[in-house]
C-alpha cells in the first residue's frame, strides 16, 4: 500500500511521492506533503520553465531558480503554476485549462 499524504497543492489524501526528490529541507517537506500526481504536475511545469527561461542546470544560478520555483509551486501563494513567460505559447494540441 502506497504512503498518503494530505497533498498540500491538491488539497486532499493522495499516494505521497516514492522518493525525496532534492537532498535539502525542500526535498524534505515535499517528501512528506506533496503527492505523486502533484509531484508529475511539477515535472511538466518545471519542463516548460527550464525550455522557456533557458534553464542552465548544470549552473549553481539555474538550480537555485528552479529549486526557487519549485518551493512556489507546492507552497507559495499565486504558485508558479500560474506564471508563464510573457512569450509562452502553449504546444499545439494541448489543453488550454491545464497549459
Amino acid at each position: 500500500m502506497p504512503r498518503m499524504v494530505n497533498c498540500v497543492k491538491l488539497g486532499r489524501e493522495l499516494p505521497g511521492v516514492v522518493y525525496r526528490p532534492f537532498d535539502n529541507a525542500l526535498g524534505k517537506r515535499i517528501y512528506e506533503s506533496v503527492s505523486q500526481e502533484a509531484w508529475r504536475m511539477w515535472i511538466e511545469h518545471s519542463k516548460m520553465l527550464v525550455n522557456e527561461y533557458r534553464i542552465d542546470l548544470t549552473s549553481p544560478q539555474g538550480q537555485k531558480m528552479l529549486l526557487e520555483q519549485a518551493e512556489k509551486f507546492f507552497f507559495g501563494e499565486g504558485s508558479a503554476d500560474t506564471e508563464k513567460p510573457a512569450d509562452y505559447v502553449p504546444p499545439k494540441g494541448s489543453d488550454p485549462t491545464h497549459g
